[in-house]
């Protein structure tokens, strides 16, 4: 499996890819660098959308635009238009919090967890916001909120909690949305990084991407046992997503930040968007909305 420089475009912390399954394009962002981007396949085009505030995730709406998870809550956003609409603000009395990583479950709720300028102690959370816009707080005391993934067969959520270099599985209702008892399915070993973003394939096996680790493993959370890792170009690699008209093309984000200039010399295309054609499809990513 060969990796492909897509998009040089240098993100200081790229993040939170999604692929529109029915539109044929792809959706990342820059936290820091508050932009959203988006690549429309069929013509071939990058177009980026500039905010105020930190970017956390993004998701498409059934109807139409997106839903964001910004530094400041939850918002619509008419793409078209340039429209930014609040939705909610869960963590409006936080300050030093952000939402960070997020995507929508197999039902269109849309998922989206926080984490302060520290990231470890334990301060931020997991909420969901569902398609009739109220919002709840499903996951509490989190450090930084980030890989989320539902099981092919809609019976289980995982999720990431990047300090505690695990995944927990839980038991995932698809009528309500609730999850319950919560049980370690991977441990992440020593020496490889941190586990941050990550999706999951159609044989339910997980890609996980390597935040100071080099690289995206593919697990099986049954076992909890590492079946291949791909070493990417970048030393904090962020996230992944499947994507492409077969789902068989692996979409990871990278990022600058926490790079040293010697990395940088190594790596000098730290911050872009890489592709990884597989063996493999990945699920058709949910789009927000009843």
């Amino acid at each position: 499996m060969s990796i492909e420089l897509l998009f040089d475009t240098k993100c200081s912390l790229g993040e939170g890819p999604i692929w529109d399954h029915e539109r044929n394009s792809f959706y990342w962002v820059d936290i820091i660098g508050k932009k959203i981007f988006k690549y429309d396949s069929t013509i071939d085009e990058v177009n980026i959308a500039n905010f105020d505030q930190h970017v956390g995730c993004v998701s498409p709406r059934k109807s139409g635009g997106l839903i964001v998870a910004l530094q400041d809550g939850f918002f619509f956003y008419d793409w078209e238009d340039e429209v930014l609409k609040q939705i909610n603000d869960p963590e409006s009395h936080l300050e030093d919090n952000r939402f960070n990583d997020g995507k929508c479950d197999p039902s269109g709720r849309f998922w989206a967890g926080t984490t302060d300028s520290v990231g470890i102690d334990g301060k931020g959370a997991l909420y969901l916001l569902d398609t009739d816009l109220r919002v709840s707080k499903m996951i509490d005391n989190v450090g930084t909120s980030n890989g989320l993934a539902w099981s092919p067969d809609h019976k289980h959520m995982y999720f990431i909690d990047t300090p505690t270099k695990q995944v927990v599985q839980y038991n995932f209702d698809l009528i309500s949305g609730g999850i319950d008892q919560p049980k370690i399915a991977i441990q992440f070993p020593a020496n490889v990084g941190l586990p941050d973003g990550m999706t999951i394939d159609q044989d339910g096996m997980l890609w996980i991407a390597h935040w100071g680790g080099s690289g995206i493993s593919r697990w099986n959370p049954s076992t909890g046992k590492q079946l291949d890792f791909i070493s990417i170009p970048a030393i904090n690699v962020t996230s992944c997503i499947f994507g492409g008209e077969e789902l068989n093309e692996l979409y990871i984000t990278t990022a600058r930040i926490g790079t040293t200039d010697e990395e940088l010399n190594r790596y000098p295309n730290a911050g872009g968007i890489f592709k990884l054609k597989t063996n493999v499809k990945g699920c058709i990513n949910s789009s927000f909305g009843s």
